[in-house]
């Protein structure tokens, strides 16, 4: 069985653009079988690395993205998916965990030929992910009710690309992906 990495995309969110309000909606559905997800994915021991956007701020790192986060406009949605100190923790710029972040290499010398795509937002950063991953020749997994949205509609196309162009595996439910891991 390949050698898996759940990865949790910007779940260390403000939550104070425009989108902010169907994000949070979609979060809260999702949030409790992310949290399952993540601790099934402990239990096994296998990797788990938060990747999240800086939000424009250069200097920002951990600390502050989870301040900031925990200080916005939902910390009941960022609180439970707070990573721990001893994770992996990347910095991205833009929608992709691997446009120009160490993920890749740091995969790579951990074995990891599988990723568990998890958080938000689906047909953002999570797509685009999804392809980045596939074109580095990682298998690539995505459970639906682990990862947030905020079109329905272009959320729904996204996971039917994933899932026929890049050959993800797309789990229904997180029971579905955890026979998975």
């Amino acid at each position: 069985m390949a050698a898996t990495a759940v990865i949790v995309i910007d779940m260390l969110n403000p939550y104070d653009h425009e989108d902010a309000e169907p994000l949070m909606a979609s979060v809260r559905r999702v949030l409790p079988q992310l949290r399952q997800l993540v601790d099934a994915a402990t239990r096994h021991d296998l990797e788990i690395v938060y990747v999240n956007d800086n939000h424009g701020d250069w200097s920002a790192g951990r600390p502050e993205l989870v301040a900031r986060a925990l200080g916005g406009n939902a910390p009941d949605l960022v609180e439970p998916i707070v990573p721990a100190e001893h994770l992996p923790f990347v910095v991205k710029a833009r929608h992709s965990i691997f446009y120009q972040t160490l993920l890749e290499y740091m995969l790579r010398q951990e074995g990891i030929d599988r990723i568990m795509l998890t958080g938000q937002v689906t047909e953002q950063c999570i797509l685009y992910s999804a392809l980045d991953g596939y074109v580095r020749h990682f298998d690539v997994v995505v459970s639906r009710d682990c990862v947030a949205h905020i079109e329905e509609e272009f959320a729904e196309a996204a996971l039917k690309m994933m899932e026929r162009n890049m050959h993800a595996e797309v789990a229904s439910t997180v029971e579905e992906a955890l026979e998975l891991l």
